[in-house]
């Protein structure tokens, strides 16, 4: 029977840094709409990069109309419109909408090229065939609020007045989570009647809305909704967080996967196709039915609902992995962001076993029928924006059946930190500890 070494030294395609490395994925992709690209962490150059390469042949070759990430909706939404040429906005002052920990994620160099070369592409399209770029995630309870408000000012002042009124119970001091610990515990009236009134009736009074006809009107008011379902879903997130049953985590994928349906749908609605690219973290978007996610804690992610919802035959999930090498973490939530050693990967885990493979950099499809050695539970390891390598075992790595949890997936053997736009005085480059393996 075939080891597990040898299927991935057998499916395995080296990366050589030419444009041809990504050919085997762009047939993959075929004309799935829905294209899902990940990360072992959210701090490494290498994987922002790799995705910047594959989603502009997955726009210039394969029509894709929007990159989504896990960003927040209104930080997202002014580099929106930098990349379609709207605003007076610089390159670097469009990127000054994130402010929320950790800037780094998305205030990167690999993120303003991208951004950059997106919006000298959209320069050559009409408006139709403009590229967006959008946030996915629900922390921007305040901020969404706002952002519909603004909206409304501008289309029912009237409107605005009555969201002004409603929203004021999610409490303006700007901390989400002062308002959830008080909802929950009975210290302040809930806003999920008014946050959700406000929503429909956003959504019903949108052809009243909409007098001034064009793709511009249109977008405006999808954003508001968007907006508006932020807040809906944030409200409940933060609430949920000082509950005692419900799983925050299943409640934001929910979000963000509804998110994607919701751009997939407006994108249709106005003569696309619906074709998004995704970026978000590997734990987001490998199926959780693959993983100790699934099997030992009830959670769900993007990757399993986006399965379920538009079929498996429609989605495209593709992992990142890495061996070793450097990340940009902090220690603890809320921390600077600091330039880290990566430790190398622990025996029996999916990193450890492309490592042993001599194969270094490559991509690796995961077609179902040779992949029966590749189902053996494995680890896989999870850095998110945090980094604690003195307890690195419990703290970023989990269980997974790597045939079932990714279409395919790069792994590359030693990877370099991103580089933040603004990185710090606790940005300083990190070598490798002289004492390590022995800690003396």
């Amino acid at each position: 029977m075939t080891t597990p070494l040898a299927c991935v030294r057998d499916l395995a395609t080296r990366l050589e840094g030419r444009a041809g490395d990504h050919d085997a994925l762009l047939d993959r992709v075929g004309d799935r709409p829905f294209v899902l690209l990940g990360e072992a962490s959210h701090g490494t150059a290498e994987f922002y990069r790799l995705r910047a390469e594959i989603t502009r042949r997955l726009i210039e070759e394969k029509g894709f109309e929007a990159v989504l990430v896990e960003a927040d909706w209104p930080d997202a939404l002014r580099l929106d419109r930098y990349v379609r040429g709207g605003g007076e906005d610089s390159l670097g002052e469009a990127f000054e909408d994130f402010q929320r920990f950790p800037h780094w994620m998305w205030c990167n160099h690999e993120v303003r090229d991208f951004i950059a070369w997106l919006r000298e592409y959209n320069a050559r399209q009409p408006l139709a065939k403009k590229v967006g770029f959008h946030g996915m995630d629900l922390y921007s309870l305040h901020r969404s609020a706002e952002a519909v408000i603004e909206y409304l000012e501008g289309v029912d002042p009237e409107q605005a007045e009555v969201a002004r009124r409603g929203y004021a119970c999610l409490d303006h001091r700007g901390d989400p989570f002062h308002y959830g610990r008080s909802a929950a515990f009975g210290l302040s009236p809930s806003c999920e009647r008014a946050a959700v009134g406000l929503q429909v009736r956003l959504m019903e009074r949108a052809s009243s809305y909409l007098a001034e006809d064009g793709r511009r009107a249109v977008d405006a008011q999808f954003f508001a909704e968007q907006n508006a379902r932020v807040v809906v879903n944030a409200e409940a997130y933060y609430r949920a967080m000082f509950g005692t049953r419900v799983d925050t985590w299943n409640l934001r994928d929910d979000h963000m996967t509804e998110t994607l349906a919701e751009l997939h749908d407006h994108l249709r609605r106005q003569g696309g196709r619906g074709k998004v690219v995704v970026w978000a973290h590997n734990s987001h978007l490998g199926d959780a039915r693959a993983t100790e996610m699934g099997w030992r804690q009830a959670q769900h992610n993007v990757g399993q609902l986006a399965r379920r919802r538009f079929g498996g035959e429609r989605v495209l999930l593709v992992g990142f992995t890495t061996h070793t090498g450097h990340v940009t973490a902090a220690r603890d939530w809320d921390g600077p962001a600091e330039h880290r050693w990566v430790r190398p990967s622990l025996e029996g885990s999916v990193e450890r076993l492309f490592h042993q493979s001599g194969r270094d950099r490559f991509y690796l499809p995961l077609p179902a029928a040779r992949t029966e050695p590749l189902k053996a539970h494995r680890l896989e390891r999870a850095i998110g924006v945090i980094y604690r390598p003195e307890t690195e075992r419990g703290s970023h790595y989990f269980q997974v059946c790597l045939a079932e949890q990714f279409d395919a997936l790069y792994h590359l053997d030693e990877t370099t930190a991103v580089e933040p736009l603004a990185p710090g005085a606790h940005w300083q480059r990190e070598a490798i500890p002289d004492t390590y393996p022995f800690g003396v």
